[in-house]
């Protein structure tokens, strides 16, 4: 399917591995051209080099921390300057510690505020007038399933994201027609697969690899691991004319887990 994104311009955060590079690379292959951005310069020429052999789309690659309000003003102004514009905003954060509720400083919750909302909030709020000005303008947000049933151990995730979500459905109302507002939901979805594998038996939780398996998908119907590719598959079409009748959704990319 051809979702006519041929010369639109993509800005996708935290972009250099997992979800916001399998979502960078969705749109390259769908010709749509692309700023990255990440922290490290090795990781990110690696990721430019990797995301710019998917498609047809450029890519260009910014180092950015996004839970620092000067270089997201950074990054949004150089893509403007490189591509004219940005028709679409594609936000991923990454992952919080995991822990308990009890075993949460009070830095930890600063922290995660800083790096799942405030990185939303301060892009969003720059690239806003941009994607008003085209004719295509959309902001996925990559968050979790955990927004919508909470997962063990992960009570930062859990509650923390869950501003996100709100502010996608509140968005979603005040933006619009302009531009339109969606989020994706994923869970355990795995990249490297054997390698993630391997680390699980080294941490000696596991005795082997069908207990590692067995473990990761014990709450999924669909019975097996997914790959990031398909979550970055679902921010293409939502970020495409195909969807233009979708705002405020939460879509889950998540072998079935929500029951909710």
């Amino acid at each position: 399917m051809d979702l006519d994104l041929d010369g639109n311009t993509a800005l996708v955060t935290a972009s250099t591995s997992g979800l916001g590079k399998a979502s960078a690379t969705a749109l390259v292959r769908e010709g749509a051209n692309v700023t990255v951005c990440g922290r490290t310069p090795e990781r990110l020429e690696r990721a430019r080099e990797q995301i710019s052999a998917a498609g047809p789309g450029s890519v260009l690659a910014l180092e950015a921390d996004i839970t620092d309000a000067d270089d997201l003003e950074w990054l949004v102004s150089t893509t403007v300057e490189e591509h004219g514009g940005i028709d679409h905003l594609v936000t991923s954060a990454g992952g919080v510690p995991p822990g308990s509720f009890l075993e949460m400083a009070e830095d930890d919750w600063y922290d995660a505020f800083e790096l799942l909302v405030m990185s939303f909030v301060r892009t969003a709020t720059l690239a806003h007038p941009h994607l008003a000005d085209s004719d295509a303008g959309t902001i996925v947000a990559i968050t979790s399933a955990s927004v919508s049933e909470p997962i063990d151990n992960l009570v930062l995730s859990n509650s923390v994201r869950r501003a996100v979500h709100g502010l996608v459905k509140s968005m979603a109302l005040e933006l619009a027609p302009e531009i339109r507002v969606n989020s994706v939901l994923p869970s355990v979805l795995i990249e490297d697969i054997d390698a993630a594998i391997e680390d699980a038996l080294a941490d000696g939780d596991f005795d082997s690899r069908e207990a590692v398996l067995d473990a990761w998908t014990a709450d999924l119907p669909l019975e097996q691991v997914g790959d990031p590719a398909r979550l970055g598959d679902m921010v293409a079409v939502l970020s495409s004319d195909r969807t233009n009748h979708t705002t405020g959704a939460a879509v889950p990319v998540d072998g079935g887990r929500i029951r909710g």
